[in-house]
């Protein structure tokens, strides 16, 4: 099915947040390590970031690694690693031939040197793109994000900045690692899990919800497409009802 013809452009998400899933299980049916799953999803990265570019979503965010991460295999992790700093520094001219930004959230300062500083590297270059903001999130916590922006906010209000009660969801917003994005509308997440695991915790508060049973590796611009038209069929009431909404 054409499931891009398929997608009215008038109610196009701004913002699509994607947690990529199941490159491990993708290698393992393939009798391969699970590193072989991480290499092979950097081609649907590929994919579903031109597919977001050529219709018109202004942010992307991936969730690349989380926190809870780092508890995995040490080889693992340090392949992982080693693959974003490849990536990164491939993936930089696709970047810049299609007009995109790239900005990462999470702890990236406490990720390795190279990788810190490959990620750095593709942020200054990619810079003054602004046909799409790629968002890479990664050593990325919803829940660190939520306790440091209250942490702030709990420090401005004790030497005076604030009032507790000038605290409002517009200014929590403004003090967590996405402030300046639009909330994401739609929430893809592959193969086949049904949670959001710690991811975007409250600017998901409202997002619409899709749940893919491919996995991540032969996740391809049509199943982002169908996502989006999916996403499109729904009623978003935001509390309200149908009435209020027509």
């Amino acid at each position: 099915m054409d499931w891009k013809n398929k997608i009215d452009q008038d109610r196009l998400p701004e913002h699509i947040a994607v947690i990529m899933d199941g490159n491990g299980r993708w290698a393992k049916e393939k009798g391969k390590p699970r590193v072989f799953g991480h290499r092979n999803g950097v081609k649907s990265v590929r994919e579903v970031t031109e597919a977001a570019a050529e219709i018109g979503v202004k942010y992307l965010t991936l969730y690349a690694f989380s926190t809870e991460n780092w508890g995995r295999p040490k080889l693992e992790v340090s392949a992982l690693m080693r693959l974003l700093v490849e990536t990164v520094y491939q993936e930089t001219n696709t970047l810049m031939e299609n007009n995109i930004r790239l900005q990462a959230i999470g702890e990236i300062d406490k990720l390795p040197k190279a990788t810190y500083q490959a990620l750095l590297d593709g942020i200054e270059n990619t810079k003054d793109n602004d046909r799409m903001t790629l968002v890479l999130a990664l050593n990325y916590s919803g829940r660190s994000d939520l306790t440091k922006a209250a942490q702030n906010l709990a420090t401005q209000v004790a030497e005076g900045k604030i009032a507790a009660d000038d605290i409002s969801p517009e200014l929590i917003s403004n003090h967590l690692s996405t402030a300046g994005m639009p909330d994401p509308e739609l929430l893809i997440r592959t193969s086949g899990e049904a949670r959001i695991s710690n991811f975007l915790l409250w600017e998901l508060a409202y997002a619409e919800l899709f749940f893919s049973p491919i996995f991540w590796p032969d996740f391809r611009k049509p199943d982002f497409y169908q996502a989006i038209v999916d996403y499109q069929q729904r009623e978003r009431r935001f509390g309200k009802i149908s009435e209020q909404i027509a």
